[in-house]
């Protein structure tokens, strides 16, 4: 007898319960998600490797369809299938690469709006190599940090550089618009360089000041791809994170930018990075991740309609 739905203490632990499945099978869903379970790209503690599985846990207390105060509901009929884990070797990014890369093809190909759990941040570049036949392919990335380096530590692919080298690999990838930028690390050289290809730089200041604005700085009309990196978020509101900085987004704030993106774009994918539920024991920073994404998902105009 399998575990009742309601209970998400129960059963074996799918994204929203979906259906289990091969990211290269013979399935189709609104849906597909893909974890990637790396974390050795990162400069500070580990633990993103360890994310996936928490935020799968973590979504069975938020399985749809979802009904509002208002009686709305949202994301019925909408489908998922949870295509697992890409496999890794422990110690070969290069290979990590090329795998995670198939692997979200496979799943994109499968799927109207794929959902990819990490990992580092440097998981983002392989992920949207899967996308080079979009076009006019916008990111639309939260983060404290740009993650626009060339080099850290004479690494060329550390989580600090996975939009530097999407853009190297990317002619379709015309732009990317980072919201909420903060703290004192910055490095000058990834800075100018991000400016003078014409990127859109918003420091969380001014999401602070005036979030309207920062809305309409955001894309329209776009194929968008949203990179959620959780150290945005103030750690005081999820600290299960490997670099946090303190002053970020609310939870208010970041999904004011997720909706606003989903809502006035085709979201293409979607991945959650830099989440370590090991330093976070009480586990509501991947309870608050899963209910995000979900929230996104809702806006993204999967079931035909999108909330007043």
């Amino acid at each position: 007898m399998s575990a009742p739905a309601h209970l998400p203490y129960g059963g074996v632990a799918t994204f929203a319960r979906a259906p289990q499945v091969q990211p290269g099978g013979d399935w189709q869903a609104d849906v597909g998600v893909l974890g990637v379970p790396f974390d050795i790209a990162l400069g500070f503690r580990p633990g993103a490797r360890f994310a996936p599985r928490a935020l799968r846990e973590a979504s069975l207390r938020s399985v749809p369809p979802f009904s509002g105060l208002d009686g709305t509901v949202r994301l019925a009929g909408v489908t998922f299938a949870d295509a697992g884990d890409v496999v890794l070797p422990s110690l070969e990014p290069e290979l990590m690469r090329d795998r995670t890369t198939a692997a979200a093809r496979e799943v994109r190909a499968r799927c109207r709006v794929p959902v990819f759990l990490g990992g580092d941040h440097s998981v983002s570049f392989p992920l949207l190599r899967a996308f080079h036949d979009v076009p006019d392919l916008h990111v639309v990335q939260l983060d404290a940090h740009l993650d626009f380096t060339d080099v850290r530590n004479d690494t060329r692919y550390s989580n600090s550089s996975p939009f530097r080298r999407a853009c190297e690999a990317l002619p379709n990838l015309t732009h990317i618009t980072t919201v909420g930028l903060r703290g004192l690390r910055f490095d000058p050289e990834a800075v100018a360089a991000a400016r003078a290809r014409g990127h859109t730089l918003i420091p969380m200041t001014e999401v602070t000041r005036d979030l309207a604005a920062v809305l309409d700085a955001l894309p329209t009309g776009k194929n968008v791809y949203l990179s959620i990196d959780v150290d945005g978020l103030d750690p005081a509101v999820l600290p299960g994170t490997s670099s946090p900085e303190p002053d970020g987004f609310t939870y208010a704030q970041a999904m004011a930018v997720l909706a606003a993106a989903a809502q006035r774009n085709t979201v293409v994918g979607l991945d959650l990075v830099e989440l370590a539920p090991n330093l976070d024991p009480s586990g509501r920073s991947e309870l608050l991740m899963a209910r995000l994404i979900m929230e996104t998902l809702c806006e993204a105009g999967l079931d035909g309609g999108r909330r007043d």
